[in-house]
């Protein structure tokens, strides 16, 4: 067994503990940004830590009506031209907390007098020294390259502070299902075992839409990092208005799938992929914009944790490392073990 899958199985007891320990940094956390009243949040991250970035655009958009931008590290390393931060939240996610680039974001915010909070695996790194507030992810160590319990723990991380400035009893009691829905999600390997087939070609194209557009941009990523599968990730709404000038059929069409508000523009794409005779597989977890009937188990890995759309992207991720280590070991690859890729990345 590899270190990624077992790291994929600790994630269930991994967000018990999270749900546990983090209650009095997240009351912390909480009430500074009810004290502060941010104007917005801004987020430096790289990597998956990115994709958890994207889905708080979407989380505190919808559930704290808060605008939410993505930081271009950069300005504030190569180009030394930091914009104003005034008013905002500025969140830094990095599982190791070493990343130069993130950790320069939060210092340039915090000499600014932005609110700072770093969400990190490492108490004691550059990161959590440089932030007003810590939260930590509390995984234990990962020692596969590819992230797997350090993502989902920070997508929950962030869906933590979402209910902690806006709390909400039937949003806090689904939050306590988390667990439960990932361990679900496990015990679904030998369908999605099933799917590596269909995904096993050198591209795919990886589709998502609202809050598991971070999960779609996850998955592309962990089959490129294990697999060298080039795949690329698209919102629906995006990959309609170009980009679906490139599917032609044998391409293999991944659709994730949380159901919920989206589910009407998801069933409607993979029906236009499905008639260019592209394999479409689907990961769902959620009521799908399709009758159950229409639904082929071949190709779809139906999860029905019975979570809110807003929390499918930490259910759905589960599912997208599976295929992904899946992929791998289909393609005859060591998902512990991508080419040119450590584990720690310093990025300026």
């Amino acid at each position: 067994m590899s270190h990624f899958r077992d790291e994929i199985a600790e994630q269930p007891e991994v967000a018990s503990r999270l749900l546990v320990n983090s209650r009095d940094a997240i009351a912390r956390i909480g009430a500074r940004i009810r004290e502060t009243q941010p104007r917005g949040y801004l987020i430096a991250a790289r990597g998956s830590s990115d994709h958890a970035a994207l889905y708080a655009k979407y989380l505190f958009g919808a559930r704290n009506h808060a605008v939410v931008a993505l930081a271009a590290p950069s300005l504030f390393t190569h180009y030394a031209t930091a914009p104003s931060i005034e008013g905002q939240c500025v969140i830094g996610i990095s599982q190791s907390g070493a990343s130069p680039d993130v950790v320069s974001v939060i210092e340039e915010s915090k000499r600014q007098g932005a609110l700072t909070i770093a969400i990190t695996n490492d108490a004691q790194s550059p990161l959590a020294e440089a932030a007003e507030l810590v939260l930590t992810l509390g995984t234990g160590a990962e020692r596969s390259v590819p992230a797997s319990k350090t993502y989902t723990a920070s997508l929950l991380a962030l869906a933590l502070i979402s209910q902690a400035v806006h709390p909400d009893a039937a949003f806090g009691a689904a939050l306590s299902s988390v667990p439960a829905a990932m361990a679900r999600a496990l015990d679904m390997e030998p369908d999605v075992r099933k799917l590596a087939a269909l995904v096993n070609g050198t591209r795919a194209i990886v589709l998502g839409r609202g809050f598991n557009f971070s999960t779609a941009e996850e998955l592309a990523l962990k089959l490129m990092e294990t697999s060298y599968v080039m795949s690329r990730a698209w919102s629906v709404a995006d990959f309609e208005h170009g980009p679906i000038a490139v599917v032609e059929a044998g391409i293999p069409v991944v659709v994730v799938d949380g159901g919920g508000a989206v589910a009407t523009s998801m069933r409607s794409i993979r029906e236009r992929v499905g008639t260019k005779g592209c394999p479409v597989v689907q990961l769902v977890d959620g009521k799908m914009g399709a009758k159950t009937r229409d639904v082929d188990p071949s190709t779809t890995v139906q999860l029905g944790s019975g979570l809110p759309e807003e929390l499918t992207p930490i259910s759905l991720a589960v599912l997208a490392q599976l295929l992904a280590y899946s992929v791998a070991l289909s393609r005859g690859f060591d998902p512990d073990s991508p080419r040119e890729i450590h584990k720690v990345t310093r990025t300026w």
